[in-house]
């Protein structure tokens, strides 16, 4: 964190205490010192307090799992729909197995919770919109129709985030596992080229 400015930290710390303790028990004061940001920066990076700062902390999230689409992309010599959502599982399945279970994706973590406004419910919206769309353009350069992509999107992003869930709830990466099992040929039986 050390290479980010002050601002820059507070929305990845928000992101990282959202993760591990949810939107309500995620506390300013919490944020600064995870941020080793001044406390008089919240309110200058922050008119619109903590409401703007989750939401910003949810939108990054869906950025950064958008830009984890391309790298795992780039990471397949040959990608094909179930190689890609087995990277998207491989991820989870690795972290997990390096820092246990307490951890989940910050953006279901901001949908869950039940003290979300609306406007953080939107950003949330848009995340996991802004996740699937990269998702979906990778299926159509893989040969998935294009009006199949974007259904395809979204069954692997729902089945990962459920599995997560699973995972964390089960403290067990099997639902991970399984879920990349078991959609794997039917996600490349998308392909139609």
């Amino acid at each position: 964190m050390a290479e980010r400015g002050p601002r820059e930290r507070m929305v990845f710390s928000t992101a990282q205490l959202i993760r591990r303790e949810g939107v309500t028990a995620t506390g300013l004061r919490d944020v600064v010192a995870h941020a080793e940001a001044p406390r008089g920066s919240l309110g200058h990076y922050f008119p619109g307090g903590k409401e703007q700062l989750v939401n910003e902390a949810v939108d990054w999230a869906g950025r950064y799992a958008a830009n984890r689409i391309d790298r795992f992309l780039a990471g397949m010599a040959r990608p094909t729909p179930s190689r890609l959502f087995a990277a998207m599982v491989r991820q989870w399945t690795d972290e997990f197995a390096a820092i246990g279970f307490d951890q989940g994706c910050p953006v279901a973590a901001a949908t869950v919770d039940a003290s979300v406004t609306e406007s953080t419910r939107a950003a949330a919206a848009a995340a996991f919109s802004a996740w699937r769309a990269p998702i979906a353009r990778a299926l159509v350069g893989m040969g998935v129709p294009a009006r199949k992509a974007t259904a395809a999107a979204t069954l692997m992003v729902s089945a990962l985030e459920g599995a997560i869930l699973i995972a964390r709830a089960e403290r067990d990466t099997r639902a991970l596992t399984t879920v990349a099992r078991e959609l794997g040929p039917l996600l490349d039986g998308y392909v139609t080229r």
